[in-house]
């Protein structure tokens, strides 16, 4: 008996851990150290439309309790991914989720077309809604409830693939996002993205990264992560994907009574590529200790 399977929607999992975007490209390099099959799925390296080489260097810091990052979407391009990794994604033995990133409505339009044509290889679409709108002076699209509730509506007219919709945390109210991609047609949304943050070189008084700002990921984001996560368990009523600083099997535990029904592990498998591997084990253990099955816990909060 798999005590920790769940479900996000329609979609069934091995387990609640799924690789974040970014953190392990196309399963290519973590799969010679472990059996990706005990993961939940695997989300893909943020794809676009053509492929970008990314900002210039330096583009990842360490701080105390995490990282940041500003990469800027370097991938090889939606059409190269399909010709040469979505097969192999598919001997993984977890589920396929490919991430999407644009920056203006037709580049959304176009990733779900062109993915459209392979959904019998895709379990979900995952939709990174914290690009900058070039049509909109570059702000993020997911960061104003019309613009959300808009492209998900469109980008549901172009497939039946689930769409979970990845929310960036730098808004003023992340329940109207959430329920703005509800309301558009979102399958789940997924969240945290990373909080924007900076940090500086005091020898020279320059920002470390060469985007002067990145994106602030680990440990640190997670209370945030799990307030956020608790809000909107209370006001949608589709599944959430949890993710932000997940470090341990308690991690994973506490977003799931928050509301979530299964994770994102990101900075955590960057630091040590076999956590997902002891966190398996030790939600496995927790499960029998318990006599319980993990999705039980979904939504389990208890508030004063």
């Amino acid at each position: 008996m798999n005590r920790i399977s769940c479900k996000v929607g329609e979609v069934e999992l091995n387990s609640p851990i799924i690789l974040a975007s970014g953190t392990c490209n196309f399963g290519h390099e973590l799969s010679e150290f472990y059996d990706l099959s005990i993961l939940g799925g695997i989300s893909s390296k943020g794809l676009t439309v053509k492929p970008r080489q990314g900002n210039p260097g330096v583009r990842v810091a360490e701080t105390a309790c995490g990282m940041l990052n500003s990469v800027g979407l370097q991938n090889p391009g939606v059409d190269y991914f399909i010709e040469n990794d979505l097969d192999y994604m598919n001997t993984l033995g977890c589920k396929v989720i490919v991430n999407v990133a644009g920056h203006s409505f037709e580049d959304y339009i176009e990733m779900v077309r062109k993915l459209n044509k392979y959904a019998d290889k895709i379990d979900a679409l995952e939709i990174n809604l914290s690009c900058p709108n070039v049509k909109a002076g570059c702000m993020s699209v997911g960061s104003d409830a019309s613009q959300v509730k808009e492209i998900v509506s469109l980008m549901r007219k172009e497939t039946k693939l689930p769409l979970w919709i990845k929310l960036t945390p730098n808004v003023t109210d992340i329940k109207e996002i959430a329920l703005a991609a509800q309301e558009g047609g979102a399958d789940a949304v997924v969240m945290i993205n990373t909080l924007l943050g900076m940090v500086i070189d005091i020898k020279t008084r320059r920002p470390i990264l060469r985007n002067n700002t990145g994106g602030y990921s680990g440990p640190a984001v997670k209370p945030v992560a799990i307030r956020m996560v608790a809000e909107c368990s209370n006001v949608l009523n589709i599944p959430i994907i949890g993710c932000g600083g997940i470090m341990s099997y308690e991690d994973v535990v506490e977003f799931m009574i928050a509301g979530a029904s299964a994770v994102e592990i990101g900075t955590g498998s960057l630091v040590h590529p076999a956590l997902p591997v002891e966190i398996t084990a030790d939600l496995e253990k927790y499960c029998e200790d318990n006599d319980i099955n993990l999705s039980d816990l979904t939504g389990t909060l208890q508030l004063w």
